[in-house]
């Protein structure tokens, strides 16, 4: 009767395995963190889609809310209340109810600007970083100081705001645009310290009813 018997592996196998293992071990443990990265990346991109689109939907109900409210404090930037529309100070106030996955802080700035026929600022063909000689545009940042976005610069006088439908040739009917740019903070520095993150939307605003509209136009 034949004796079947197994073959031990030598050493050199065993150490073909753990020489296999050593090499595939640091590739693999890239591709995991690759993935967790990019899960993250993912949703903070999501995050500000989402929070711009918000932002729209509220500050495009608020023609008629009147002019804003100024940041105070040390450091302060210079701000007339007369020149930054409430709708904007209700958009960023939106964004920090949302209750998102990514902090409040990680968000760079916030344009709320009346947008012309190509979905940008003043007369612009591109999205600006700044509301610097644009007009009708203001940049709101997140204030430490009051755990709260509020104004940082540019000007948008609420009284120039026309949301009289259909409006008319020498007053149309005005588009609201938001910008919002994010800091993505990479967990695991493989790919560098962050990504900057950005999206922006564009709609009408919510048409005022006749007792605030005269001849097509907002008093």
């Amino acid at each position: 009767m034949a004796r079947s018997c197994s073959r031990r592996p030598v050493r050199g196998e065993r150490g073909a395995v753990a020489l296999e293992a050593a090499l595939t071990f640091p590739i693999l443990l890239i591709v995991l963190l690759g993935i967790i990265e990019f899960t993250f990346l993912m949703r903070d991109h999501a995050v500000v889609v989402s929070d711009t689109r918000l932002a729209a939907r509220v500050a495009s109900t608020g023609a008629d809310a009147g002019p804003g409210v100024c940041a105070a404090g040390a450091g302060a930037p210079p701000c007339v209340p007369a020149n930054v529309p409430a709708l904007a100070q209700e958009a960023a106030d939106a964004i920090q109810r949302s209750g998102s996955a990514m902090p409040v802080d990680q968000i760079q700035y916030l344009l709320v600007y009346k947008a012309n026929d190509n979905g940008y600022p003043g007369t612009m063909s591109s999205m600006p970083t700044s509301c610097s000689g644009v007009s009708s545009c203001v940049m709101f940042k997140w204030w430490k100081a009051e755990d709260k976005f509020r104004y940082y610069s540019g000007t948008w006088d609420p009284k120039t705001i026309n949301a009289c439908f259909p409006g008319t040739s020498a007053f149309p009917l005005d588009r609201l645009g938001i910008q919002l740019v994010a800091k993505h903070e990479n967990f695991t520095g493989m790919f560098g310290s962050y990504f900057t993150l950005q999206d922006h939307a564009v709609m009408d605003f919510e048409p005022l009813d006749t007792q605030h509209c005269k001849g097509g136009t907002h008093p």
